[in-house]
């Protein structure tokens, strides 16, 4: 028995690099806060699948696919034989190995590419942005999650699957996918290192992060975002903006829906404790701005979820009212309500960067943790 070179550096770079971005995907997937670098990761993912597939016929002798052309049946065995402690040893991927792995090099692709539809059509962003609708990104959102689970299933056998066939032939076989290495007959050829494509590879990922979070982000105007999740440009109104904000802030119609509009104008002599004193003609004019974006226009994805989220037979007064509002700020504690450069839940400017625009994308939220700078 001698020690050889079985994994090239390039094949070690994807499975850790891939299992890392897995990981920190997952960690990052519930974080409105953290959705570009989920975004980010999910990209990253899609660039290293396709890297696997060229690699797969173009790379070392135990990463070309034609090295653990398996078949199913053949798995299957191969883990019967694990379990019954009679499994022959495999230099290179074994036959239940080599399932896992096309296994999850589909699942990324299938979970890559329904988050890029997601994206698209929830948020409107990304490469497949106005390709759909809010409700069909849903869907793909759901066909998301489903796949990251089950994806996350498969992840778990796979190690348990290392764990086991270390036991029975008695090798690190974690520590073979970080070295390179593995001992084999006399005989057995061994790999080329190929680190020029390694190196490669590391740089590409790395450029790629240097332009989503340096270069991407000064693209942006208005809205200091780790990336440029800029909303749509919305109808505006000097007379809405002249009247709203003068006690708070200008709330864009999008944000209830008509009916809510209707019935706060005709009662704007009792705007929550207030007579806003408007003549016949800027409450018509008003009204009919508001009614023209109201929430059921679906012009966000804020609009978009406020409007499902209300009953056909319930009118909010309030945007704090509606059930996704409630949803969705159901984690805040109340230590964070409580700051005072916050003070109130109507105080959407203090953490939404574009509250103003009325957009509400979902990476230009943050609470502040300080005081803001003095203007």
């Amino acid at each position: 028995m001698k020690r050889i070179l079985v994994w090239d550096v390039p094949t070690r770079v994807f499975h850790w690099t891939l299992a890392a971005c897995f990981a920190l995907a997952w960690l990052t997937s519930e974080s409105d806060v953290w959705l570009s670098h989920h975004v980010f990761l999910g990209y990253a993912m899609l660039g290293l699948v396709g890297f696997r597939v060229v690699w797969g016929f173009a790379g070392g002798i135990y990463a070309r696919f034609g090295s653990f052309s398996f078949s199913p049946r053949q798995g299957l065995a191969y883990l019967r034989g694990v379990l019954a402690g009679r499994a022959a040893r495999h230099i290179g991927h074994n036959p239940a190995g080599s399932q896992a792995i096309y296994l999850l090099l589909l699942l990324v692709l299938l979970i890559g590419v329904s988050g890029v539809f997601a994206m698209g059509g929830e948020e409107q962003h990304g490469v497949a942005a106005g390709w759909l609708g809010f409700t069909a990104g849903r869907v793909f959102k759901q066909l998301h999650e489903a796949s990251a689970i089950f994806m996350l299933l498969v992840v778990a056998g796979h190690v348990a699957g290392v764990l086991l066939e270390s036991l029975l032939h008695k090798e690190n076989l974690a520590r073979s996918m970080l070295t390179g290495y593995k001992l084999a007959s006399d005989g057995t050829p061994a790999s080329r290192p190929y680190r020029v494509v390694a190196v490669l590879l590391v740089a590409l990922l790395l450029g790629f992060g240097v332009w989503w979070f340096v270069y991407t982000p000064k693209q942006a105007s208005g809205v200091s975002t780790p990336v440029a999740f800029v909303g749509p440009a919305l109808a505006d109104n000097a007379r809405w903006r002249d009247e709203c904000g003068s006690c708070h802030l200008e709330f864009h119609p999008s944000l209830l829906p008509a009916r809510s509009w209707t019935q706060l104008l005709a009662q704007q002599n009792q705007h929550f404790g207030a007579d806003l004193g408007l003549d016949g003609a800027s409450s018509a004019a008003l009204l009919a701005y508001a009614l023209e974006n109201s929430a059921e226009k679906h012009a966000t994805e804020a609009a978009y979820k406020i409007d499902a989220s209300i009953p056909a037979n319930v009118t909010p007064l309030r945007i704090t009212q509606t059930p996704y509002w409630s949803k969705k700020h159901r984690e805040i504690a109340n230590a964070d309500w409580n700051l005072p450069w916050i003070k109130s839940r109507a105080n959407c400017g203090a953490c939404h960067q574009d509250a103003q625009a009325g957009t509400f994308e979902d990476a230009a939220m943050k609470i502040p943790r300080s005081a803001p700078a003095a203007r």
